[in-house]
């Protein structure tokens, strides 16, 4: 471990943004598809796996949930049918706030999602080998970019790296943190690849401590005014007690259902702890400081 570069990430996290972090645990965020479990790519890391934690939109009741979180299977072309219940998903706005995961999209798709959206959340490869084996689409990292800045243009959107998307192997990260950094990016949420029963990856194993640490370090230095969240999607046990303590000196400023390492670090280090109950990528979400003692918190299993 580069303790040098730790330290210098660290002390750009704390030039940059107040000594705060928040750890978000996303209880009351509604997990829709679009789709139900139908999914036409079959990618390596996912299978349609996922879409087995979400509420068909056809059959989702949201009286209780203060957000949704919006998204579904994908077309061979890669495209989320995010059009599709508009009506139904109008009756839902007042008073939720809406996170859709689209896929690639169309200038008339977002056009007619946009009064629906407070943020739109965007896969992000950097690397064409990456974006073939994974999905089995015939797109290219010029294709993500210019999906990406089309959604910018009409609507708040967070990327998502996720680190060791080839099945545990590293090489779109840094390609993909250098274009965003190019491109403008006001949030980045960094992900982890997971093995998954049932997927092509099942056997992989996740990327290396040490490597995921390098791309978070990475991030930090590239966008220091960046805020970067470590989101759901990543391993659990002893893989999340060991890098989310890490990630917190990496300078990440939010981390979903932490491992209480990673809590008590940031107490140590000086950090007022605050807590969501949200999908990560909503922001300004209310926040309030986490019960003194407090170590852990019901984690939502679905991530």
């Amino acid at each position: 471990m580069d303790e040098e570069r730790l330290a210098v990430a660290w002390q750009t996290r704390i030039k940059h943004f107040p000594m705060e972090i928040e750890f978000d645990y996303p209880l009351d965020t509604a997990l829709i598809s679009l789709t139900g479990t139908a999914c036409a790519l079959d990618c390596a890391h996912c299978g349609g796996h996922y879409l087995k934690h979400m509420t068909p939109v056809w059959k989702a009741k949201v009286h209780k949930a203060t957000s949704c979180l919006i998204s579904g299977g994908c077309d061979a072309q890669g495209r989320v049918p995010v059009t599709e219940h508009l009506e139904r998903i109008a009756t839902w706005r007042d008073g939720r706030r809406l996170n859709w995961h689209v896929g690639f999209v169309n200038e008339e798709d977002v056009q007619a999602i946009a009064p629906f959206v407070d943020m739109v959340s965007f896969d992000f490869v950097g690397d064409d080998e990456t974006i073939r084996e994974v999905y089995g689409l015939t797109k290219s990292v010029a294709d993500y970019v210019a999906c990406y800045q089309l959604l910018r243009r009409y609507l708040p959107v967070t990327p998502h790296i996720t680190i060791g998307l080839r099945g545990g192997e590293l090489g779109h990260e840094l390609p993909a943190l250098e274009l965003l950094s190019e491109l403008g990016v006001d949030s980045l949420v960094l992900l982890v690849f997971i093995p998954t029963p049932g997927t092509r990856y099942a056997d992989r194993r996740p990327p290396a401590i040490s490597a995921v640490l390098d791309v978070l370090i990475e991030a930090r230095l590239k966008l220091p005014h960046v805020p970067l969240w470590l989101g759901c999607m990543r391993p659990h046990g002893s893989y999340r007690q060991e890098l989310d303590p890490l990630a917190v000196r990496a300078g990440v400023n939010k981390i979903v259902s932490p491992a209480p390492e990673a809590i008590k670090l940031a107490r140590d280090l000086g950090l007022t702890v605050h807590y969501g109950r949200e999908c990560c990528a909503l922001v300004d979400q209310e926040v309030q400081p986490l019960p003194e003692n407090t170590l852990s918190f019901p984690i939502n299993t679905n991530h």
